[in-house]
């Protein structure tokens, strides 16, 4: 259910609404290194995919939990191969940037001020706290909150209705109270929203089955 248009993501209006921050980097074509920062589910990982799309770059995603300095330098190697042979640009996305320690943050600094790699940092600490102050100055930190329960309603109608990607196959429906019960439940966290809507669809069929089973 990951959108690849701004236009389609949902919450966050203070970076993605028209004239908005987000919405302005895409239009001038031009995305610089920055460290998002903001609670689970809140939309990190789905801006970033958005950006590197919006300018055609290479997008390679790199967690912090899992990898570490030697893959760090593949990655570089490739982002080189990719802009002399492609004329290309990567943008790093690195998925808890804040679990790295000083020596590998400081691994990113020089490809990072080169221009080699556009550095997109997801965290879900303060940056001013977690991130190396050499890194931290060459970033723009971007604050997230939480999605509202009517952003998250929002992304469940979608899923609900879309065949391809979410659950239009099922041919699913939910009162607006059961929605917005779930919406809440989620505590502005897309992803558990969306596991939720899953679990409940799951238990759904199995009523039903049970049911015709029965008689």
């Amino acid at each position: 259910m990951r959108p690849l248009r701004l236009q389609d993501f949902v919450g966050q209006h203070h970076l993605v609404g028209p004239g908005q921050f987000l919405s302005q980097l895409i239009e001038s074509g031009r995305i610089p290194s920055l460290l998002l920062w903001g609670p689970p589910g809140s939309g990190k990982t789905t801006l970033a995919t958005i950006l590197a799309h919006s300018v055609s770059a290479n997008f390679i995603f790199f967690s912090a939990v899992l990898s570490g300095v030697k893959e760090m330098r593949q990655i570089v190697d490739v982002a080189r191969d990719i802009l002399e042979r492609e004329q290309r640009p990567t943008l790093l996305f690195v998925d808890e940037i804040h679990r790295f320690n000083k020596g590998q943050q400081d691994a990113f600094l020089p490809h990072v001020e080169s221009g080699l790699l556009t550095l997109i940092g997801a965290t879900t600490e303060n940056p001013s706290f977690q991130i190396n102050a050499p890194l931290l100055s060459r970033c723009q930190v971007l604050l997230l909150a939480p999605l509202e329960v009517a952003d998250i309603v929002q992304v469940l109608q979608r899923a609900l209705a879309d065949p391809i990607n979410g659950l239009g196959k099922q041919q699913l429906s939910i009162d607006d109270k059961a929605l917005h019960l779930l919406a809440e439940a989620a505590d502005g966290d897309c992803r558990r929203a969306l596991n939720l809507l899953e679990t409940v669809a799951t238990l759904a069929e199995e009523q039903a089955r049970q049911q015709q089973t029965n008689g």
